[in-house]
């Protein structure tokens, strides 16, 4: 191997996992004689950290409900997370690799793990809509950019 190579970037996955799982059917049996159509909504969080020298653990937590009225008819939550291997890649690029690139890898798998507990639970699959996580990753910024804006300069004092 030659030096140049030893400093090329590298984008790997190490391991793919489920880190939690939880179903919840809290008005079984009574919820399976309910005949209207239940609210399906999607809650979503991803979060990242360093585990060792160029290894990080992102986890995508996808938490879906349904409701007919107040009545919950289930709540299923899924921290879907994986291992990878991110070195030699620029500070600035580190961040999007980490809330877009590794979410977007991971998605897949939690919308199967999602729709799998779903339908054990005694209920119809729900199938999640492909989500953009560039668009969810820009948005953030464009929020903490304005947020420092608002802000205004920082003083400061004068010793």
């Amino acid at each position: 191997m030659n030096e140049q190579d030893s400093n090329a970037p590298v984008f790997s996955i190490e391991k793919i996992y489920v880190k939690d799982l939880s179903v919840e059917v809290p008005n079984a049996p009574h919820c399976f004689l309910e005949r209207e159509q239940a609210q399906v909504s999607l809650q979503m969080q991803t979060g990242g950290e360093a585990v060792g020298d160029g290894v990080f653990n992102v986890v995508l937590t996808l938490t879906v409900s349904a409701k007919i009225g107040e009545k919950t008819q289930f709540l299923v939550e899924a921290a879907q997370a994986g291992i990878f291997q991110i070195r030699n890649v620029p500070d600035e690029e580190l961040e999007p690799i980490i809330a877009v690139a590794c979410p977007n890898i991971l998605f897949p798998y939690a919308r199967e793990t999602i729709s799998d507990a779903i339908t054990r639970a005694g209920f119809p699959p729900v199938l999640l809509a492909p989500v953009n996580f560039e668009a969810i990753y820009r948005q953030r910024l464009e929020q903490q950019q304005a947020q420092a804006e608002a802000r205004g300069p920082h003083e400061v004092p004068i010793q």
